[in-house]
């Protein structure tokens, strides 16, 4: 974001060059000895965050006794009409003012007057709630709405004590990126209508994710209860060596799918299933299907390692060169960020089939519907064109690991359930070609198990033991491949 400079909590004292006096400013104080004023002089302080570097400059932050009465000052300042709403507000935990006041101040309020009071809980738009009182107009939200999402929907009116950020008339705040609105703001002025009163910081833990909402494939961390095993929200994941730090609307919410519309359990022929004895079942309907009536459908919703597995049981197990890719239909991408392939690892899948890239399902519902594909051994939960997702009810057989409902978890004889991105490590590979791991934050809900382990199994019903017993079993057979998928990378996002 451009500088602003509106906080003033990065104050520095700047020594003058040799042979020239410093920039003194002509000042009061008050001294209790005396009890009167002083006429003083000090040194002019600027804020660093838009003060150039030039050769042979000197800067006194912590050093100066100047900086930090002046820091002191500013934090004072800034929470003259603060209300101290710290017990019931979301950013509390994480909130800049409470670390400044430790820092820099640390003392009671001395003003005894009211507070100025502003408009409270005022809804800026569907995923934005707005208090006024606790706003230092730092114009992170304003600048951020105007420069990345290139809406500038926000404004300051009135001055001093009265300033407080609005939203143009007519307009709402509800373009793509409202919850890095909230997210970019320092304070609890802006609340996300999601995470909203739902849970306290410091009962959350948080690891690495990738964000499965669509290819670009941003950096998150997740945040979690390990309680319970709750996903209470996504943030971005800051990558430093490219300077970006932002997520989509969308890919911030897409944390809900780790709960919604699970499959946890196994089933067969529509009926529960110990997940056992619905391995045996789906054995018993691959076992025996001549190579060339078996199909294969990888997930670009799935990790490198779960794909793997799959593609190494058809091609070096099952004998069959019929392989297939599925995932989420196709969106719209909008020049910023979101790519218009909502799956998370497209290229990572197409890294893996190095003899032949896998066909599109509408080649697969082609073949279903002439006969040449009568069972069918599918990975994941969704379909990229709904309208064909008929063919599957033609099949003899459909073997489905599934983390969601879906048209495959529908129209499967037997359904095992695969763990999320949430339960279990694994990479992915962004729309650049950027391998990008995502760790696991909780173990997996229900009977689900992660999908490779469930690939594993199966195998060793099928006769073909497989012997991935750990995850590193698993990218230790990825690793010979010709163009193998090396270790995570981190991912480059730019705003377009």
């Amino acid at each position: 974001l451009s500088v602003a400079a509106n906080c003033r909590m990065c104050l520095v004292e700047l020594m003058p060059p040799p042979g020239r006096g410093p920039l003194l400013l002509d000042v009061v104080r008050w001294d209790e000895a005396s009890q009167t004023y002083i006429q003083e002089k000090k040194p002019k302080l600027v804020p660093a965050c838009v003060q150039a570097c030039a050769e042979g400059m000197e800067v006194r932050s912590q050093s100066s006794e100047h900086v930090a009465q002046a820091r002191s000052a500013v934090q004072e300042l800034l929470l003259l009409n603060h209300p101290v709403d710290c017990p019931i507000c979301d950013q509390a935990g994480e909130c800049r003012l409470q670390d400044y006041w430790l820092e820099h101040q640390g003392t009671p309020k001395r003003m005894g007057d009211e507070l100025v009071h502003k408009p409270k809980a005022v809804v800026f738009g569907p995923t934005i709630v707005y208090d006024a009182e606790r706003c230092v107009m730092c114009t992170r939200c304003i600048r951020f709405s105007a420069e990345v999402a290139k809406d500038p929907v926000l404004a300051l009116r009135e001055r001093g004590n009265f300033n407080e950020v609005t939203v143009a008339p007519g307009r709402r705040l509800d373009h793509g990126y409202t919850l890095m609105t909230e997210y970019v703001c320092p304070v609890g002025a802006l609340t996300s209508v999601d995470f909203r009163f739902k849970a306290r910081v410091w009962f959350l833990r948080t690891v690495p994710s990738v964000c499965q909402g669509c290819a670009t494939g941003c950096l998150a961390w997740l945040d979690y209860d390990p309680r319970d095993g709750s996903a209470y929200r996504y943030r971005p994941r800051e990558n430093e060596a490219e300077g970006q730090y932002w997520m989509c609307d969308e890919g911030m919410l897409d944390y809900r799918r780790i709960h919604e519309h699970r499959v946890l359990q196994a089933s067969v022929d529509g009926a529960p299933a110990d997940i056992f004895a619905a391995l045996q079942a789906a054995a018993s309907k691959l076992r025996g299907v001549p190579p060339e009536r078996l199909a294969v459908v990888l997930s670009a919703e799935h990790s490198n390692e779960d794909n793997y597995a799959l593609l190494s049981l058809a091609r070096d197990y099952l004998g069959t060169g019929n392989v297939f890719l599925t995932g989420r239909p196709s969106g719209v991408a909008d020049g910023i960020l979101r790519d218009a392939d909502r799956n998370s690892n497209t290229a990572g899948v197409m890294a893996l089939c190095t003899s032949a890239p896998p066909r599109s399902f509408a080649e697969l519902a082609a073949a279903v519907d002439s006969g040449k594909i009568t069972h069918l051994l599918s990975l994941g939960s969704s379909v990229p064109q709904p309208e064909q997702a008929s063919c599957l009810e033609t099949l003899e057989a459909l073997v489905a690991l599934c983390v969601h409902e879906g048209p495959f978890s529908e129209r499967a004889q037997v359904v095992l359930p695969a763990a999320s991105w949430a339960e279990g490590n694994g990479s992915f590979v962004n729309a650049r070609g950027l391998v990008q791991e995502s760790q696991k934050a909780f173990s997996p809900h229900g009977d689900s198990v992660p999908a490779w382990k469930l690939v594993s199994a199966l195998a060793g019903e099928l006769g073909h033991p497989m012997n991935f017993k750990r995850l590193a079993d698993v990218q230790r057979a990825m690793a010979p491949e010709p163009g193998a998928l090396s270790a995570p990378q981190p991912v480059r996002l730019e705003v377009l």
